[in-house]
């Protein structure tokens, strides 16, 4: 559904799509394809990929359903820089708590 009806904006590393779910909290999928690397690559992008998400959760908008898909430009990258691209989608789709 997410896919279907939620929005979506992109960067070189990641692609975010978004959609209300009427929940008082968020939910994370992630999406890593076989053509980033093989499943020791692919598992540590996922990794790190929902550790930004369960470590940042409180600065974004709650009751959002989020699917973040890997683009080959994330292959190699650490948290610092996944965090800083995650962010960069949260803003362009107005998702981030204003402080």
């Amino acid at each position: 559904m997410v896919y279907r009806t939620g929005q979506s904006k992109a960067n070189r590393q990641l692609v975010m799509y978004i959609r209300p779910n009427k929940l008082e909290k968020n939910r994370l999928g992630i999406s890593v394809s076989k053509k980033i690397g093989n499943s020791v690559v692919r598992h540590r992008l996922t990794r790190v990929i929902r550790e930004v998400f369960r470590l940042n959760n409180r600065e974004l908008m709650q009751g959002w359903d989020i699917v973040i898909i890997a683009r080959g430009g994330a292959r190699g990258k650490g948290y610092e820089d996944l965090k800083t691209s995650f962010f960069h989608l949260a803003g362009l789709h107005k998702i981030v708590k204003e402080v």
